[in-house]
This record gives C-alpha cells, sequence and structure tokens, in this order.
C-alpha cells in the first residue's frame, strides 16, 4: 500500500510488502532519505514508498526503525534502517549494477571524504537554517570553509570518478538545498568553487537526479513551513 501522503500518529500499520517486493520509508524533503532513493533510482530498482510524517510518527515506525528516522527498507520480513547502511545494503542485495566501490582503497577514500562532510560541513548547514541572524556571518564562513575540504577532494567529473557513484549520491541531497541558504546570503560561487559548481551542473543532468529532484521553490516552501514548526510534508500533493 504505497502512500504519498505522509502517514502520522494514529495511521494504522500498512501490511508487510509481498514477497520479493522492496518498500521505502521515506519522506520526500528529507536529505538522508533521498540518498537512498538516488540509489535505488541510479540502479533501477523497482519499490513502493510509504511517507512518514516525522513530526507526528506514527507508533508502529518505532518498531521497525528504534531511532524513528528514514530512510528504513523492508522486504521479505527484513528490516534495514540508516541511510548509508541502505545504500550498502542495496548493492548487497542487488549487485547487478553496484554503485559503492569494490576497491578497499577508493572505498576508504570515499569514507574519509564522508567524515569530512560531517565534521566540517552538515552541522554548521542545519545551524545556519536554525540560527539567530547575528550568528548567521560566522556560520556562513565556518560552513563555506568546510566546504573547501570538499572542494579540494574532487579532482574528476564526479567524486567517483568518471560518472557518478556512491559519494556523488550521499553527498547530492544538501547541495540541492543550497538553494535554502541563498536568502540568509550563504551561496558558492564559480570563482571560490569551481569544482563543485562544475559538478552541481553534471549532477543536475543525471536521470536519477532529475527523478529525485525537488525544485528551488518546492525546498523553500517546505523550508519555510518546517521553520515555522509545522512542517507540510504533502506540499505539491493533490488532496
Amino acid at each position: 500500500m504505497p502512500s504519498e501522503r505522509a502517514m502520522k500518529t494514529g495511521s494504522a500499520c500498512p501490511p508487510p510488502p509481498g514477497p520479493g517486493k522492496l518498500r521505502l520509508y521515506s519522506m520526500r524533503f528529507c536529505p538522508y532519505a533521498q540518498r537512498t532513493r538516488l540509489f535505488l533510482a541510479a540502479k533501477g530498482i523497482e519499490f513502493e514508498t510509504i511517507n512518514i510524517n516525522l513530526k507526528d510518527k506514527p507508533e508502529w515506525l518505532f518498531e521497525k526503525a528504534p531511532l524513528g528516522k528514514v530512510p528504513v527498507l523492508e522486504k521479505d520480513g527484513k528490516i534495514v534502517y540508516e541511510s548509508l547502511v541502505c545504500n550498502e545494503y542495496l548493492d548487497g542485495i542487488y549487485p547487478d549494477k553496484c554503485v559503492t566501490p569494490s576497491d578497499p582503497l577508493e572505498k576508504a577514500r570515499q569514507s574519509m571524504i564522508l567524515a569530512l562532510w560531517d565534521a566540517k560541513v552538515i552541522g554548521f548547514y542545519y545551524k545556519l537554517m536554525t540560527g539567530k541572524e547575528d550568528e548567521r556571518p560566522a556560520l556562513g564562513k565556518q560552513f563555506l570553509d568546510g566546504l573547501q575540504f570538499i572542494e579540494k577532494a574532487l579532482t574528476q567529473p564526479f567524486f567517483s570518478g568518471n560518472k557518478a557513484g556512491a559519494l556523488d549520491y550521499n553527498l547530492w541531497p544538501w547541495f540541492e538545498r543550497l538553494c535554502m541558504l541563498k536568502p540568509i546570503g550563504v551561496e558558492l560561487s564559480v570563482d571560490k568553487f569551481p569544482q563543485l559548481t562544475a559538478w552541481m551542473e553534471r549532477m543536475l543532468q543525471l536521470p536519477e537526479v532529475k527523478t529525485c529532484y525537488f525544485s528551488p521553490e518546492a525546498h523553500a516552501q517546505f523550508g519555510k513551513s518546517w521553520m515555522a514548526g509545522s512542517p507540510d510534508y504533502d506540499i505539491g500533493l493533490e488532496e
């Protein structure tokens, strides 16, 4: 029973997916869930989606994922959660078009760049979104300084080489959301970030990115509702 509209507290627990069927528990505007949607699109895997209201979570979500977060994958009675774990799992059970690098050194390199991202960048992104106005100049500088580490790590057309791969998909969701920082004066300039801005243009041309993409207007609308404390998870869906 796929559900585009977000299921919330009091929603009945959906029956498990049929034999051999893959289900993704997601939230349309969640960057972590988008990581897994990008993997699914890149690999061409058929799946059904149940979207979750992350402010008023259905009680049964915690039975599937104790942390109450998305993404969550369910197939044949097996449950996997956390975006990076989900993505590696997908490559394991659908190995025909592997997205994660098989070379141990390359896999380690990509993991180290993700560690830099977590330590130097992502925290400042969310602080910029929620911080006080007088804190934003300093936070913006820290955010852009952190992105310089990512800029220097990009030495080929994509982080994964000549074509997009795991690291590209795991980073992309926040670059798609950079538009949300522009109104507060934080954006990537071509002169300071030539590699990243060119990479963003290449990513936008990929079919898998287009499949999972939301416009700046949609992100702005959701961000406004989220900042107001009443996130509208169903923006753009018909009643």
